[in-house]
């Protein structure tokens, strides 16, 4: 039974946020309700057996699909401008629903060397066990890339934004790669959400969620999601269906509802985001400030051709090094501090002790991870508050 997401009934993003639901029941709720249900009944027999032989359209197992999640999953495909998608209970799941639903002992995969610290160990220490190799390239390396393809590769797999360099991959040039040598190309969207970069307009077969992220956007619930193409959403919905990662209703009707503000959210956050870069740029205790938007990022040219705006996201140096950066953070008197992102709440993280401490030292210094480096997700608080934490907290070390 083939499924299709992937349309948008509005032209606006805006507009298809608030208004994509779905099909009303029979007392014409103006707000989907909760499907809070294990199972669902059969008409009969015969109808059991259709639904299961896939014949007839309709709900068996919340495990295997639910009105909540399938709104959620079809107003995000939408918005990805993908064909199909499914839900998962985290975003590690979706992840690696999107590498395990796919390779196979022999398989190869290239990937930029800039992602997060769960996919590293995936791809270093999971799927190497079953005989699945992979290449590290630098992400702005364009020739790398082409360089590491082999007659095994099977799938490009990258992040862009990266998590938490803020490295970019020229999605335009990757999704070329793939069409002339017949590879998946799978992105981790999380950073940048469909509101600000749609990496299926540029050739890429799979998109993943952390919905944990900016898409809930305020710190309640935790969720995943794989967009992409219906052949390979079909063949990901096989896997997951029998590995059970399943999205609950609950976490998938918070999700679509935290859909209809995305588009207010990221531009709130991506204004507060750029003030603070800029602010950072030009303090005396901060070395090398990383923003996509800023004048000073290497690849700014590129992040507005794929890019609306900057996303949410500031990295920086605290002069100093690791003890500096402790002293920062822990000077901190509103700003969060936890292992999270894309709240309302903004929040400081130093990554080379939490999301990437599992990495060497060589491999957090390839991808810019420095003992001084701190993230913050840049939240939804009045822009003066923002700044006059940090820079209180700055005055500390």
């Amino acid at each position: 039974m083939k499924r299709s997401h992937g349309s948008n009934e509005y032209e606006r993003f805006e507009t298809e946020a608030v208004r994509h639901q779905a099909e009303r029941g029979p007392y014409r709720e103006h707000s989907v309700p909760l499907y809070l249900t294990s199972s669902f009944l059969f008409d009969s027999a015969e109808h059991a057996r259709a639904l299961f032989a896939e014949e007839a359209e309709g709900a068996i197992y919340s495990r295997y699909s639910n009105p909540n999640v399938d709104e959620f999953i079809g107003k995000l495909a939408a918005f990805e401008g993908c064909e199909d998608g499914l839900g998962t209970a985290t975003g590690m799941a979706a992840m690696f629903a999107s590498l395990a639903a796919f390779l196979e002992a022999g398989d190869h995969v290239v990937a930029s060397r800039a992602i997060f610290g769960s996919t590293h160990q995936i791809l270093t220490k999971i799927l190497s066990r079953w005989g699945i190799t992979h290449t590290y390239v630098d992400p702005g390396d364009n020739e790398g890339w082409e360089r590491a393809i082999r007659p095994e590769t099977k799938m490009l797999f990258l992040e862009t934004p990266s998590n938490p360099g803020l490295d970019l991959v020229d999605l335009e040039h990757v999704g070329r790669l793939a069409g002339e040598h017949d590879l998946i190309l799978n992105v981790d969207n999380c950073f940048a959400t469909p509101y600000v970069q749609t990496p299926a307009t540029f050739g890429a077969h799979l998109v993943t969620h952390s919905a944990t992220k900016f898409i809930d956007g305020q710190g309640r619930v935790l969720g995943g999601a794989l967009l992409g193409t219906a052949p390979l959403i079909e063949e990901a919905r096989f896997f997951c269906r029998h590995t059970g990662p399943a999205l609950s209703p609950f976490n998938a009707w918070v999700l679509s509802k935290s859909l209809e503000t995305l588009a207010v959210r990221m531009e709130k956050h991506a204004e507060n985001a750029r003030l603070l870069a800029e602010h950072l740029e030009s303090h005396p205790a901060t070395g090398r400030v990383r923003y996509p938007f800023l004048p000073s990022h290497p690849q700014r040219e590129l992040a507005r051709e794929q890019m609306r705006n900057g996303g949410g996201i500031v990295t920086f140096e605290v002069e100093g090094g690791g003890d500096a950066a402790k002293r920062f953070l822990d000077s901190l008197s509103m700003i969060s501090l936890s292992s999270n992102l894309g709240d309302t709440r903004s929040i400081a993280t130093h990554p080379a002790s939490t999301t990437h401490s599992k990495l060497t030292e060589e491999e957090r210094a390839a991808v810019g991870i420095t003992a001084g480096l701190v993230r913050i997700s840049v939240g939804l608080e009045a822009f003066e508050d923002i700044v006059e934490d940090v820079d209180r907290a700055l005055s500390g070390v």
